[in-house]
């Protein structure tokens, strides 16, 4: 995959998140008589990939939807860059790219219409715009679909091209919600090679989802979302061995039972123990959130 294109004059990213890129205070969020977001409260830095992760209706994508201008909080604050949403939403959306959960292309466009149209918003000058698409299609190998129509792509290919999209006006901050929602395996790893492409340049990725391995193999650090509260966050490496890096299920008659170990062996002994129907596997970030919360993230 190519480097993400840049332009000479920008100035270098942080490649460490040293400072803040989207700060989330205390927000509250009612929607008739179901509160979605209940007291949020987060910090992403600067150069970060940060997921958030749970089951729908847990909040996530309010929480977007704020931090993007869409929908206004009950209560609290929300910065990007620096800038508050509510006071200074122009400068906030300066540093933004947005990918929705539901792709937004218009059907009877081409791609590079798209861009193009999308370059004509954000007040991009001609010559500028011209070079961005050429770039950004290249980089995300969609040159011989430029003129394709978007009825006629395949849901990956919609999915790069929105994230292309997002990135035409050199946002600071990735926002992606659920960007890989219904996708087959290999499509999906192929986007994640596209996030971790844009991340190696300085870009700062929030992302909601609730594809556990992608939460694992993607984020350098996890919230877990529930009833629009922040219960758990930290590196998922160690937030599983906080909760014992192997797990032995137990099946029963009335559900399977998971017991948690620091060591292979430990687990090993348990099993032999156990006997029966019992299996030893690794822990993952959804066995966190069962503990937490009671509920699968997938459920």
């Amino acid at each position: 995959m190519l480097a993400i294109p840049q332009l000479a004059a920008q100035q270098p990213r942080p490649t460490v998140w040293e400072a803040p890129a989207v700060e989330i205070q205390g927000l509250v969020k009612t929607f008739g008589g179901t509160r979605a977001l209940n007291g949020l409260d987060l910090c992403v830095g600067r150069g970060e990939i940060y997921g958030f992760l749970g089951p729908n209706g847990a909040g996530k994508t309010t929480a977007i939807r704020i931090l993007t201008g869409l929908t206004r909080p009950d209560a609290g604050r929300a910065r990007v860059a620096g800038s508050d949403v509510a006071r200074h939403p122009v400068a906030a959306k300066c540093h933004l790219g947005v990918v929705s959960q539901h792709v937004n292309l218009d059907a009877d466009l081409t791609v590079r219409e798209s861009l193009e149209l999308h370059g004509i918003l954000h007040g991009m000058p001609k010559r500028l715009r011209k070079q961005r698409i050429d770039e950004l299609l290249a980089f995300a190998e969609l040159e011989d679909r430029a003129h394709s129509l978007a009825r006629t792509l395949s849901g990956g290919m919609k999915r790069r091209v929105t994230i292309i999209r997002a990135l035409l006006h050199q946002p600071e901050i990735l926002l992606l919600d659920e960007p890989t929602v219904g996708l087959d395996p290999q499509t999906r790893r192929r986007l994640w090679d596209l996030v971790r492409s844009i991340h190696r340049e300085g870009v700062t990725v929030l992302l909601t989802t609730h594809y556990i391995e992608e939460a694992e193999v993607l984020c350098h650090r996890v919230g877990i979302l529930d009833r629009g509260q922040l219960i758990e966050e930290g590196q998922p490496l160690q937030l599983l061995e906080e909760l014992g890096e192997h797990a032995v299920d137990v099946p029963s008659d009335s559900g399977t039972r998971s017991f948690f170990f620091t060591s292979r062996e430990a687990a090993l002994v348990f099993l032999h123990k156990a006997g029966g129907e019992a299996s030893v596997r690794r822990t993952h970030l959804e066995d966190l959130f069962l503990q937490r919360t009671g509920r699968r993230v997938t459920g």
